[in-house]
């Protein structure tokens, strides 16, 4: 059987990866999972300088998933460079690396100081951070912002990059045109879907910031649903992602025209999910007859 498949030029040993900031850099789930066996490991969001991120409580379970303001903590990429790279490099996994940003030279900032790292393969560009000069609207919530710095980051960067998108927008075929005709090589969607909660006894925000992304389970029939609408939207892959949590899931994206799929929150659950998605398409493929990975994309049958 045959497992790759390849993102712009980019060949995975199998379509599966991790979500970004689920997964921290790759060390932190290294003692439970053998990362040699993952498609790649797409870190947690890199900043150009250290960020604190959200006030505490930044974390509340929610039914069927979970809200996170986390805030994009991070320690900046020079620490990334130092510490996460040469850690990451001794697998044989793709590295993609997460970009995040408060403005877009903020983004180029990253972007460039990566270029020279040849052990990163691709830059996934969250695009979901609070644009400060659009009034802190998220620049993937205009088609126009999103044209705006993808072109600018694909000016600048080195390796192909991943235009992660947000789904809360109106129409995300739209949001999906606007990358790929900005230059991009690739999309990953859905990033999470803004939520939610009240403590009632305590009559407060269980979360500091609000509001959060929601992630998990629930999350999953939107997900698809979006997956589907921009993988036919346009001819640049996919990667699919949102309530992922067993082999079942990820085919389901696939069959929705994901080229690869992303395992988020689902690692909190349990840390060895990525492995045992891998090895239940591996028998999903063996059970149905399927020689290589790639007949399953986009394979829904109308």
């Amino acid at each position: 059987m045959k497992t790759e498949v390849t993102i712009a030029g980019v060949t995975l040993k199998n379509p599966v990866t991790t979500a970004s900031g689920t997964f921290g850099s790759g060390m932190e789930y290294s003692e439970f999972v053998d990362l040699n066996r993952l498609g790649a490991v797409v870190t947690k969001g890199v900043a150009n300088v250290p960020w604190p991120g959200n006030p505490t409580p930044r974390v509340a379970e929610v039914y069927g998933g979970m809200l996170n303001a986390i805030g994009l903590q991070n320690p900046g990429v020079e620490v990334f460079l130092e510490r996460d790279i040469p850690f990451l490099k001794q697998y044989d996994t793709k590295i993609i690396v997460n970009v995040c940003g408060k403005t877009t030279e903020d983004y180029v900032e990253v972007v460039e100081r990566l270029g020279d790292e040849r052990a990163v393969s691709m830059l996934e560009i969250n695009v979901s951070c609070p644009n400060v000069k659009e009034g802190a609207i998220a620049f993937g919530q205009k088609a126009d912002a999103l044209f705006d710095i993808t072109r600018e980051v694909k000016k600048h960067a080195r390796q192909p990059i991943i235009m992660k998108l947000s789904p809360n927008v109106t129409d995300i075929g739209e949001m999906a045109k606007a990358a790929e005709a900005a230059g991009a090589d690739a999309l990953s969607l859905i990033n999470t879907l803004t939520g939610m909660k009240i403590d009632i006894r305590r009559r407060k925000f269980a979360l500091a910031n609000k509001t959060g992304g929601m992630s998990g389970p629930a999350i999953k029939p939107v997900a698809v649903r979006m997956v589907y609408q921009a993988a036919h939207a346009v001819k640049i892959p996919v990667i699919g992602m949102g309530g992922i949590g067993t082999a079942e899931d990820a085919i389901e994206f696939i069959l929705a025209g994901a080229t690869a799929v992303s395992v988020g929150a689902m690692n909190f659950v349990d840390p060895c999910t990525t492995v045992k998605v891998v090895e239940g398409i591996e028998a999903y493929m063996k059970k149905y007859g399927v020689e290589d990975v790639t007949e399953l994309i986009g394979a829904v049958e109308v």
